[in-house]
């Protein structure tokens, strides 16, 4: 019991040095302001970007640039980040196809024939960028990330897959001896209890890989320091589209008896199914938006709430309120551990939940 509270207490105080790292960073990259702005540091670290920063070493940025690809008004254009010199404040111009681009705050836009106090954006009255931007399809680090975590998790079921051929009694050998355990509990605590034994078999290999696949990513967005990983989880944009697939498979696979009890709920009086029928049709909706928001805000939140810690440490500018900001970022880290598996949980049980309860066969007493 005291090994396994010390590797916890171990794994959380890795985490959160990964955050000072990173917050100290941010502190010199802006060592030349008077105040320390600690919202634009934690927007800085969760959100996406044209790659990834490593490091700042004697004054320059050291980073992995990642592929930019722009469809323009003279067709496809592609040049590496590194062009832009980890520069994102639109000074500097990148010149491909006879067009030019800048970078601002991690947006690329066609660059201004004229430089404005040294940058090329143009800006309206509430200092919103007012230049084109073209279509961007570039290689992100959260995309990047995503592959990566795709990769993996094609890694760890092939290992797994190999491992149950070499058995010979069927027993689970090497990382099989991991991944099996998990999915017993999805398909026995979460596919047939939420869709029942008739039909499950369909939708397990779906709940099989968004729960591995959600969990993978938030794990890798939980170590910053991790080589390629990303915020995926954090992005909305990210859980949209898993919360848009649950969606589509819960519309298209849904029986007569659903939509009924949508929009003409027996065995109630005609008021109040004139009552309940915009309700229950608002809810078709608020499901999948609800399994958008709350992956996205609680993988977001936490990193928000360790970044927001540390930083007190630079806001106070003492040393005396290190101790205190580094044992509640440890504490906060070790409960992200648990989160990011529970997120992915959640958001499986949910998604079986909604594919269950569309497909279930209802009896009506007449």
């Amino acid at each position: 019991m005291q090994i396994n509270t010390f590797k916890t207490l171990l794994l959380g105080l890795l985490l959160s040095l990964s955050f000072v790292v990173k917050a100290n960073e941010s502190i010199e990259e802006k060592s030349d302001e008077k105040d320390f702005n600690v919202t634009d540091m934690i927007m800085h670290h969760i959100k996406d970007a044209h790659d990834f920063h490593i490091m700042d070493w004697d004054g320059h940025a050291i980073s992995f640039p990642l592929p930019v690809i722009l469809w323009t008004n003279d067709g496809l254009v592609t040049f590496m980040s590194s062009e832009f010199h980890h520069n994102d404040d639109g000074t500097i111009v990148v010149e491909k196809g006879g067009q030019k681009f800048i970078k601002f705050h991690e947006e690329i836009y066609y660059a201004n024939d004229e430089a404005d106090h040294g940058s090329y954006v143009s800006f309206d009255p509430e200092h919103h960028p007012t230049n084109v931007a073209p279509l961007d399809f570039s290689i992100t680090k959260l995309v990047f990330s995503m592959f990566m975590s795709m990769i993996l998790l094609l890694l760890i079921f092939g290992f797994s897959a190999r491992a149950y051929n070499r058995s010979e009694n069927g027993v689970p050998t090497g990382i099989a001896k991991f991944t099996e355990p998990l999915i017993v509990f999805i398909r026995d605590e979460v596919a047939i209890p939420n869709i029942g034994e008739k039909h499950y078999k369909r939708f397990l290999p779906f709940l099989l890989t968004l729960f591995f696949f959600i969990w993978i990513n938030n794990i890798m967005g939980l170590i910053p320091f991790f080589p390629f990983s990303g915020n995926l989880s954090g992005n909305i944009a990210f859980t949209g589209v898993l919360a848009l697939i649950t969606f589509i498979i819960t519309t298209f696979v849904a029986n007569k008896d659903y939509w009924k009890h949508i929009f003409w709920m027996p065995g109630v009086p005609v008021p109040m199914k004139l009552f309940l029928a915009p309700i229950e049709f608002m809810g078709i909706f608020i499901k999948p938006i609800s399994l958008m928001i709350r992956l996205f805000a609680n993988i977001s939140a936490g990193h928000i709430i360790v970044l927001s810690l540390i930083s007190l440490i630079f806001i106070a500018k003492s040393i005396w309120i290190a101790p205190a900001s580094v044992i509640f970022s440890v504490f906060i880290s070790v409960i992200e551990v648990l989160v990011v598996a529970i997120q992915a949980y959640i958001f499986t049980m949910l998604t079986a939940l909604y594919i269950g309860s569309a497909m279930e066969e209802h009896e009506h007493e007449h």
